[in-house]
């Protein structure tokens, strides 16, 4: 089999995404009991961020460390990409020099060429249109709070953006409902959404879209590169606020998500993240024992 990469859920097998999530809960005890684990030993991940990061950066870098390898951290000002260099030759010589590459940047073409001319497995790290490393925390923490999530329905207030892309994807690639709830001319793309069928719908209301839902997640209102619109998008989302209200619509145990950071007053009231039905801190710490559980996939499966 050629380079596996990871730039949406869709790259791995239903059957390989649920053996991804089991593997990572087990990786994640392993830690816990402090027990060394190093299937990368003297590995290498090369880590390309044109956006910065605190959660991305600190897990890939952790990983790597627990699993006895190393990681680079290229910026703009720190690889030949930030003067110009095309993205293809960055590809065909790293690629030469790393066993593994994570890429954080704006336009997904961008890592879907790095991958096309990469030797080794490309991770999306976050793009504009999806962001699969996340979701893989996210389904990771569900499971462990309250078992499968097939057939559940899901919440999501806000935009339809690069978060709301990739739960379209996980819908579909795990079986349960999604119910989109965003202000007209803030859809998700309709290609995206169409792929999800019958899985997924878009609402206007958010109270509706929260009526006995499992889960409600939302995001940031305006993200990286959208700060100047912060305003304009404020008063188009504030109805989309998860508040007490909206998450009193969804089930008594439904759980509340948010990749972070937040910002408590807007996108979410600080009595909901801060409250019981959130499990976000879970959610941040399981990024790093769902990205191992990729990184030994990519480098280790026969």
């Amino acid at each position: 089999m050629g380079v596996r990469h990871f730039l949406t859920l869709t790259d791995l097998t239903r059957d390989e995404l649920r053996a991804l999530l089991v593997r990572a809960t087990e990786l994640k005890r392993l830690q816990a009991r402090r027990e060394i684990h190093e299937p990368l030993k003297n590995r290498v991940l090369g880590m390309i961020f044109e956006k910065s990061s605190t959660r991305t950066r600190v897990s890939f870098e952790t990983a790597m460390t627990q699993f006895g390898g190393h990681a680079i951290f290229l910026s703009p000002r720190d690889s030949q990409l930030g003067r110009g260099e095309p993205i293809e030759d960055t590809a065909r010589v790293l690629s030469r020099m790393v066993d593994c590459v994570m890429i954080r940047t704006y336009e997904h073409e961008k890592a879907e060429r790095f991958a096309a001319y990469s030797q080794v497995p490309v991770i999306n790290a976050l793009t504009d249109r999806f962001h699969p490393c996340q979701l893989l925390a996210d389904l990771q923490t569900y499971f462990e709070h309250r078992g499968d999530i097939a057939g559940r329905a899901v919440a999501w207030l806000g935009d339809g953006n690069n978060m709301c892309h990739s739960y379209l994807h996980a819908a579909l690639q795990f079986g349960f409902e999604l119910r989109v709830a965003c202000p007209e001319g803030f859809d998700p793309d309709p290609a995206v959404l169409a792929a999800a069928g019958e899985r997924a719908r878009v609402l206007r209301d958010p109270l509706e879209a929260a009526a006995g839902a499992d889960l409600v997640v939302t995001d940031v209102w305006a993200s990286m590169g959208q700060e100047e619109e912060h305003l304009a998008r404020a008063r188009a989302f504030e109805p989309y606020r998860v508040t007490p209200q909206v998450m009193a619509r969804a089930r008594d145990d439904a759980l509340f998500m948010h990749c972070l950071p937040a910002h408590r007053g807007e996108e979410v009231d600080a009595e909901v993240i801060d409250g019981p039905q959130s499990v976000v801190w879970d959610e941040a710490e399981n990024r790093l024992h769902s990205q191992k559980a990729l990184l030994e996939f990519l480098l280790c499966a026969p």
